[in-house]
């Protein structure tokens, strides 16, 4: 395939991309906030003297997701130290770049951001390419390994120390060797030794779990999964990764690099949204999740919803005033007929060549557009990525229809009062701060809300004492164990229209 088609194909998104020769050797590798811009720019314009020399020589383009900007320039720079491209040796020996310096005489070395290596003794990591990038980078690592950053202590604690970003020597005792320990761990990280580092931090929480020190355990715990993530951010991939597993297993012309997840959300036919969920190489692409207001279903038609959440999203695909870029794979949460609604919705919109594929909880079944039905074993890796996207497509969903909900309780009730006009109903809210707080209020409270006199007070109380006896407390031990579920529907409507707090879940 020529290049400048294969780019084509390549995502708007973070990532790393590799030039290489026709040998298959590496000759040069950068880091991109969008890959598709940054690589397709070195065919846009006239290229200097060395680009040009660069392109002669390239037969190929390679690239890698990550979740952010800062995760490409950790991997960008993990990737020059281990394959030493011949076009980045100005990285690797220029004095202009940053790097990251642990001082040396101090009895707690500070972390910092430097330009060329000056003071004797002290250790220096890099270089980088972009200090902004490496801020945000160095502040996510002293979440794990909190170190001073301050070139002359405090005679009081700073932000970064309530942040939990650094121990605070400056305003309490903190152990030197302690200290020194957690800069030896970083030095492993940073040098790319993270096996090794792995394994040092394991064999410690095991030994304080033996000795039940477990706080100690819980934190080398804590420490211990955020590494393995920041790891799995800046880590080269093999050939074979999650993603072209995911392609082999549903047989797809193309690897599925973007997936787009949606998710309906509803109670008793009330609060009706839905949710999509957007991820890239695996990782959530949050900036491009999108949520739904259901507008044109009423009542519970859960297939009804769905199309109308494709239709909206991808009715205007394509676009120049859309800059949301299209998916390789959707993923419904649902059954066959969840799927069928959506393959009719994107051929209604001339998107029928997108795959999609439905996966239904109960028995975590995924039916395919080509009509299989898939049953992947408990612990595949497949299996447990599309489960992960769909669960933050049901999370997302949940959220936005917990709020949709909340406003319509304080919709049905306070605007159907006589006498209760926009401004009552702010001073009630602002008073009270929920509809349950109002309805558990009496007379006399609610006389105490500005504007609010006796006779609008009692309209109030009467209101809910009214909707009290229409929905008479219900007795789950009455309840033959034949209805148990429809008990349990009538129960959480009956909540719901009396203004109680918002229920966790789904019908």
């Amino acid at each position: 395939m020529d290049i400048k088609e294969k780019i084509k194909g390549f995502p708007d998104s973070p990532g790393v991309y590799s030039m290489k020769d026709k040998t298959g050797r590496i000759l040069y590798v950068g880091k991109a906030s969008s890959l598709k811009k940054r690589v397709g720019s070195y065919f846009q314009k006239p290229p200097t003297a060395k680009t040009q020399a660069l392109l002669e020589r390239t037969e190929d383009i390679d690239y890698i997701q990550t979740p952010s900007t800062a995760a490409a320039l950790l991997l960008e720079n993990a990737l020059i130290k281990r394959r030493r491209p011949f076009y980045n040796a100005a990285l690797k020996d220029d004095k202009s770049y940053p790097y990251i310096k642990i001082s040396a005489q101090e009895d707690y070395p500070c972390l910092s951001i430097t330009r060329g290596k000056k003071e004797k003794g002290a250790r220096y990591y890099g270089p980088y390419t972009n200090v902004k990038l490496l801020k945000a980078a160095i502040k996510a690592i002293r979440a794990i390994f909190p170190l001073r950053s301050c070139l002359r202590l405090p005679k009081k604690s700073c932000l970064y120390f309530h942040l939990k970003l650094c121990p605070g020597m400056c305003v309490k005792k903190v152990d030197k060797q302690l200290y020194r320990e957690n800069l030896r761990q970083l030095g492993l990280f940073l040098e790319g030794r993270h096996s090794e580092l792995l394994k040092e931090l394991k064999d410690m929480m095991y030994k304080a779990a033996r000795n039940e020190l477990f706080e100690k355990a819980a934190m080398l715990r804590d420490k211990i999964s955020s590494l393995t993530e920041i790891i799995a951010q800046t880590k080269e991939p093999k050939q074979e990764d999650l993603i072209l597993k995911l392609q082999k297993a549903l047989r797809l012309a193309k690897a599925p690099y973007r997936i787009e997840a949606f998710d309906i959300s509803q109670t008793c036919g009330a609060g009706l949204s839905g949710s999509m969920v957007s991820f890239v190489g695996g990782w959530p692409d949050k900036k491009n999740y999108r949520k739904f207001r259901i507008k044109t279903v009423r009542g519970i038609n859960d297939y009804a919803m769905i199309g109308e959440v494709l239709r909206r999203r991808y009715s205007k695909a394509g676009k120049k005033s859309v800059c949301l870029p299209l998916p390789d794979l959707v993923l419904i949460d649902g059954g066959k007929g969840h799927l069928s609604c959506a393959r009719k919705e994107l051929k209604g919109v001339g998107l029928d060549k997108i795959a999609v594929i439905a996966l239904a909880k109960r028995l975590e079944n995924i039916y395919t557009s080509s009509g299989r039905l898939l049953q992947l074993p408990k612990n595949s890796k497949v299996l447990h990525l599309l489960q992960r996207i769909r669960d933050e497509a049901h999370r997302f969903a949940i959220s936005y229809h917990r709020k949709l909900r909340q406003k319509g309780m304080r919709a049905s009730f306070l605007d159907e009062i006589a006498g209760i006009g926009p401004k009552r109903k702010k001073a009630l809210l602002r008073h009270f701060k929920s509809v349950q707080a109002i309805r558990q209020a009496g007379v006399e409270d609610l006389l105490k809300v500005e504007s609010i006199d006796r006779k609008t007070a009692q309209k109030i109380k009467d209101r809910f004492l009214t909707q009290s006896e229409k929905c008479p407390k219900l007795n789950r031990r009455s309840v033959p164990s034949s209805q148990q579920n429809l008990y349990g529907q009538t129960l959480l409507c009956a909540k719901v229209s009396l203004g109680a707090a918002p229920i966790h879940g789904n019908l």
